[in-house]
């Protein structure tokens, strides 16, 4: 009854604030607390105030909260530990069994040196200039370029 009562007077209060808001001509900021106002009065229309009131006073619902943040905690410690050991139980046996059967050989079979994979070799150079042209006609280029660029 009294959780009626409050609620009530909290609307009425929303309602003439946004009364007042309306009058200072900001209307959109009147119909917005007008809003507000009026979630507590339907509230208590619909009857969830009288549910959560007879809740709040029950210590069956207490510890029944009680054990919903216990259930809460132990799925998050559970996932933390998940986490930090890298994935599910099946996830990590399955990485296991691929370990297992692909390991990667430092030598080939028919091979005399270690293969390494296609990669850039170290004793690859550049290709040398042609005779035919100097280090002169390379700096044509590049002047040709600033020269277009302006600078």
């Amino acid at each position: 009854m009294i959780a009626e009562t409050v609620c009530s007077a909290v609307s009425a209060a929303g309602l003439g604030i946004a009364v007042v808001t309306a009058y200072r001509k900001r209307y959109l900021s009147a119909v917005r607390i007008a809003a507000y106002s009026l979630v507590p009065i339907g509230l208590v229309m619909i009857g969830i105030v009288g549910w959560l009131s007879d809740t709040a006073f029950s210590p069956t619902a207490w510890a029944g909260f009680g054990v919903l943040g216990a259930a809460w905690l132990l799925f998050a410690g559970t996932r933390a530990v998940e986490r930090r050991r890298g994935g599910t139980r099946a996830e990590r046996r399955a990485e296991r069994a691929a370990a297992r059967g692909a390991r990667p050989e430092a030598v080939a079979p028919a091979a005399s040196a270690p293969s390494l994979g296609a990669g850039k070799s170290p004793a690859t150079r550049p290709a040398a200039p042609p005779a035919g042209t100097s280090s002169a006609d390379d700096f044509s280029d590049i002047e040709a370029i600033l020269k277009k660029h302006g600078i």
